[in-house]
């Protein structure tokens, strides 16, 4: 891996007529600005966003065809069945269309695939499973749009068949022309269609199933779970906050926080959800203000497990109130503690076959027979935050002659693009950008990762990992106050990344290592005007780099405020050292 480049954001703009506009620091104006948060409107929208200014749902294609039909259904008394994903997207798409359906009196039910048996999405037993209890109709969630053939086979069959997703539209190409393809259904609701004229396309499927109740008319109080639940797939999934899925998250997470968080003492919140409370209270976070930290590494991770290792469906019975909360809480902590484990032992084996150097060249692609296919994704994300290269794992099935492979990229690598570039080795494929997840048989493992390497165009730049300076600030310049304001910023998550600032000239004037692993580096640093500073660095891996004592050093850093024991005092994360 290159050294990551450390760069500075030059995005130009009236720093002080936003900072006065708005009443906020010209820093947190530069932030906005970085964020590509331009105009008064947007601005006004980032800072003050509510719940009034989520765009109406009918505005997506299809939706009122949807609600009409699922009405109809409702009222005849016909029996509808949700059929969802293994993933924490997948899970709380489920919970919520349940939630909504069961709010306006249908006779509902679910279904999720078991990840190694039946592998992504709708397929033809969940189908049969559906005839054989007399449902009448099938709605997907967080997944469908790609599922051609058991759409068909639910049509053909006389099933009702509504598709609600938010990935990409498959696609084949012909004579360098695109066509489109959509699963046979009576309705797919899915923005991703060049054709629906929603304004905003970067919905998780959760948030798809979140703007499917709306649109059903669900009472305030289901609005409430449904939005808390949507808030907590927009994070997990991992899409952009931005627009109006930072206004599900931000929204989202302040009612977990009344509701299940206990941070709140409101007397008029009570829990809403027992199982999501019992899961803040395994992962002791009970207490705690709920961030989009905790979903994405603690509690997200949690719901991703039982999918995993066991059955989604733990998950989806911890949401919908189904069993006793606190033994399911307990078991889906156990399985993302195992889970843990695999992981940490898969990726130091896949680190190893990339330093033996047969696992590719710019495209790592690692046949890893040993490896949970359940954590094969998790491992190629590991290995291409290693080596900033995209990645791809590829593990065993239970079919002796087919093997199956997760993929993680960066940016520059379209994987989704490029696997469809190599399909004739594919048995199945699906994914977007970032991410994907293929089948294939063992023997073409090798030519597929010949095929990949001779296909990509990555260039040196696109190889460097680039670290963006929201602001070079000298710590002397940050305030209590400053702090709090940054904190108006959030969530963060993708495309609205925690902001990161520099400093230069510090002095390490001390130093002490503490933590279980002694993986914590608490440092004293001095300016060159003599003030002192305190300042915390975790580090990723036991030989990484730290400070010495005396040294001069150049800090990416963002500030934050440590509370012990009543006393409040600013102390900076550093995130990298020069």
């Amino acid at each position: 891996m290159n050294e990551p480049v450390w760069m500075i954001q030059t995005k130009k703009a009236d720093f002080e007529a936003i900072a006065s506009r708005f009443g906020i620091d010209k820093v947190t104006a530069r932030i906005l600005r970085n964020r590509d948060i331009t105009g008064d409107a947007e601005i006004e929208n980032f800072l003050n966003g509510d719940l009034s200014r989520l765009y109406d749902p009918f505005l997506m294609k299809d939706m009122k065809k949807a609600t009409d039909i699922i009405n109809a259904k409702c009222s005849e008394g016909l029996r509808i069945r949700i059929v969802g994903d293994y993933d924490i997207d997948g899970v709380c798409s489920v919970s919520v269309l349940c939630m909504a359906l069961m709010d306006i009196g249908a006779d509902v039910d679910y279904d999720i695939p078991h990840r190694m048996k039946d592998g992504y999405g709708i397929n033809k037993r969940i189908v049969d499973d559906a005839l054989r209890d007399g449902v009448d109709t099938i709605i997907t969630c967080d997944n469908g749009i790609s599922a051609r053939e058991a759409c068909a086979y639910a049509k053909e069959k006389g099933l009702t068949v509504i598709v609600t997703d938010h990935h990409d539209i498959p696609y084949e190409i012909t004579d360098g022309e695109r066509s489109y393809i959509l699963p046979e259904a009576d309705v797919v609701v899915d923005h991703k269609q060049a054709d629906c004229p929603y304004p905003y396309k970067e919905l998780c499927g959760a948030g798809i199933a979140f703007k499917l109740a709306c649109a059903l008319g669900v009472s305030e109080e289901t609005r409430r779970e449904a939005l808390k639940l949507a808030a907590f797939a927009t994070v997990g999934d991992v899409v952009e906050l931005h627009d109006e899925n930072r206004i599900i998250v931000k929204c989202g997470l302040e009612a977990i926080n009344e509701d299940e968080g206990g941070f709140s003492s409101d007397p008029e919140y009570a829990l809403k959800n027992e199982g999501l409370a019992e899961l803040i209270e395994k992962t002791e976070l009970s207490g705690k203000r709920i961030t989009s930290y905790h979903i994405g590494f603690v509690l997200g991770p949690c719901i991703n497990a039982a999918g995993r290792l066991s059955t989604a469906k733990t998950a989806a019975e911890l949401f919908l109130g189904e069993g006793d909360p606190s033994g399911l809480a307990g078991a889906l902590k156990e399985l993302n503690d195992r889970r843990k484990k695999m992981t940490e032992d898969m990726t130091a084996l896949a680190h190893e076959k990339v330093l033996e150097g047969n696992a590719g060249g710019n495209v790592i692609v690692i046949y890893l027979p040993e490896c949970h296919e359940a954590v094969a994704g998790i491992v190629a994300g590991r290995i291409k935050e290693e080596f900033y290269k995209p990645a791809y794992v590829i593990t065993d099935s239970d079919s002796p002659d087919e093997v199956k492979g997760s993929g993680r990229s960066i940016d520059g690598y379209h994987m989704y693009d490029e696997l469809n570039k190599c399909a004739k080795l594919l048995t199945k494929f699906g994914g977007h950008e970032m991410a994907a997840g293929f089948s294939l048989k063992k023997e073409d493992i090798e030519r597929l990762r010949e095929k990949l390497n001779e296909n990509e165009t990555l260039t040196e730049d696109e190889l460097t990992k680039k670290i963006w300076i929201d602001v070079p600030m000298p710590v002397s310049y940050v305030s209590m106050g400053l702090v709090e304001e940054i904190g108006r910023l959030e969530p963060f998550g993708t495309g609205n990344p925690k902001p990161v600032f520099a400093d230069r000239g510090l002095t390490v004037a001390g130093k002490r290592i503490f933590g279980e692993k002694g993986n914590v580096v608490k440092l004293s640093l001095k300016d060159t005007g003599g003030r002192a500073f305190s300042a915390i660095m975790f580090k990723n891996t036991e030989d990484a780099p730290e400070p010495e004592e005396g040294q001069v050093i150049s800090i990416l850093y963002h500030p934050s405020i440590n509370e012990y024991r009543g006393n409040k005092e600013l102390q900076f994360v550093v995130q990298d050292f020069r």
